[in-house]
């Protein structure tokens, strides 16, 4: 039978009224920025008010691409930090290494080059399971002499990266106390698909035993999707595990959307211009070609419904789909490249928006995957132009919102979408608020607490 469950069984032992304490381990937390930091930030916000003072456990130096203050501001006075020092280098560092060579520096000489390879190919597969474990050591220090001086009740890690899980089960090794899980994204599709991961042999098969090792300290498995909890809990029954995998989805905010920052000033739209909005990281699992290739066939047929269209990309791109954005200067639409914004500015494109575009690659694995986006596009009761693949995104769509989803190949209808956007103008008929009520950051942070009990709740039993 699956250990999957949605929620763990009701308590009979009535919640203790004295406040408790969490370790949360969470390398990505502000002022680090991205989509990512959310899920964290918003649990420490709402297990505050609800009981759960918490502890959180990042590195002082984080090696980001992105930082984002503004999420600062969601964040409890009475939060306590341990940030330890992290060994790795700067991002940019990172990113350099894992680029290779350029141009000026081929000219060095062959044995520079080689010697460049091989370090680069040593460091990859020493690095495990990610460059954050230069953090691990000072880390699980650090932890340790906090936990011996303040009582916790419980340790939550969340991933990636994965070095957290590593961290945390050290910790649950070490003091006995109950320790939670958390998959932002599946460990297994993460290393097919992220930026820079290892997918080498060697890589997989270190990286696999971390994982069940991780799996058999954990007591309790957190994932974002139904789908992935369904696979984590298979992976759980063959590991003979007592820990039950349970669901909680990432959730949209309700204060996301009854405060604005005034400060925040966009450009200006036209009247005539239909402002077609995508907000988030685009990267191979995010893939943009199918919303170009629609534009652009667009273009060719239909050149004066082109001009109208507005299409507003925010936040970080790969080399590669910028390559494919820039695809549309040749177009008559009006391409908005816009970097990576704090949240905050990332809420007023969403609200300045005729429609958003909600993207999900058509590759192995995704039909498990659930963009966090998409909590917060429905929230915002706007049109939406969603292209994924067939699973369980496809599926919260066609339940929550009457435009649907449509897939990646499926260029006709993604055109046709445009079209008729471009001639009579976004939908009148939006996903209503309550029909999603179940996904609000709140509601999702009390799934969290019963799990919390549960688990305190087996230990003061034990």
């Amino acid at each position: 039978m699956s250990t999957a469950t949605l929620l763990p069984p009701p308590l009979v032992a009535p919640r203790r009224s004295s406040r408790r304490r969490l370790l949360l381990v969470a390398y990505c937390f502000p002022p680090v920025g991205g989509a990512g930091v959310q899920r964290p930030v918003k649990w420490v916000k709402y297990l505050h008010r609800h009981g759960w003072d918490v502890t959180v456990l990042t590195p002082s130096n984080p090696s980001v691409p992105v930082i984002d203050h503004s999420l600062e501001r969601e964040i409890p006075a009475e939060t306590a930090f341990i940030r330890p020092k992290t060994w790795e280098p700067s991002y940019l560092a990172k990113r350099t290494l894992a680029q290779g060579p350029s141009a000026k520096q081929r000219w060095l000489g062959l044995p520079k080059r080689i010697l460049s390879t091989v370090a680069k190919s040593v460091a990859k597969r020493v690095l495990q399971p990610d460059p954050q474990i230069l953090w691990y050591h000072n880390a699980v220090k650090a932890a340790a002499v906090h936990l011996r001086e303040v009582p916790h009740d419980a340790i939550l890690a969340t991933a990636p990266p994965y070095t957290n899980f590593l961290v945390g089960a050290a910790l649950k090794q070490r003091f006995r106390l109950p320790f939670l899980v958390d998959y932002r994204d599946e460990w297994d599709l993460s290393s097919r698909y992220l930026e820079n991961a290892q997918r080498d042999f060697w890589s997989a098969f270190v990286q696999e035993r971390m994982q069940r090792h991780v799996l058999r300290q954990a007591d309790a498995v957190i994932a974002t999707t139904q789908a992935s909890t369904d696979h984590l809990a298979h992976r759980l029954q063959k590991l003979q595990s007592s820990a039950t995998a349970t669901c909680i989805y990432n959730g949209f905010d309700d204060e996301d959307f009854t405060s604005r920052d005034d400060k925040v000033t966009l450009p200006a739209k036209a009247a005539d211009v239909f402002r077609l909005v995508y907000t988030g990281t685009l990267w191979n699992l995010t893939d943009v070609s199918p919303v170009v290739t629609a534009i652009e066939h667009l273009h060719e047929h239909l050149p004066a419904l082109a001009r109208r269209l507005e299409f507003v990309c925010v936040g970080r791109k790969t080399p590669e789909q910028q390559a494919v954005l820039s695809r549309l200067t040749a177009t008559g639409c009006r391409l908005q490249n816009v970097d990576y914004c704090d949240h905050s500015t990332v809420l007023a494109w969403q609200r300045s928006a005729d429609a958003l575009c909600l993207l999900l690659s058509d590759v192995p694995g995704a039909e498990r995957v659930v963009p966090a986006k998409l909590f917060e596009y429905l929230a915002a009761r706007k049109d939406l132009l969603a292209v994924l693949p067939t699973g369980e995104a496809a599926g919260l769509i066609d339940r929550c919102h009457p435009a649907g989803a449509i897939v990646p190949s499926d260029n006709h209808s993604i055109t046709r979408w445009l079209v008729q956007r471009l001639s009579v103008g976004p939908s009148a008929t939006v996903g209503q608020i309550e029909t999603i009520a179940e996904f609000s950051r709140e509601r999702q942070t009390e799934r969290l607490m019963e799990l919390l009990d549960h688990v305190t709740s087996r230990r003061q039993e034990r």
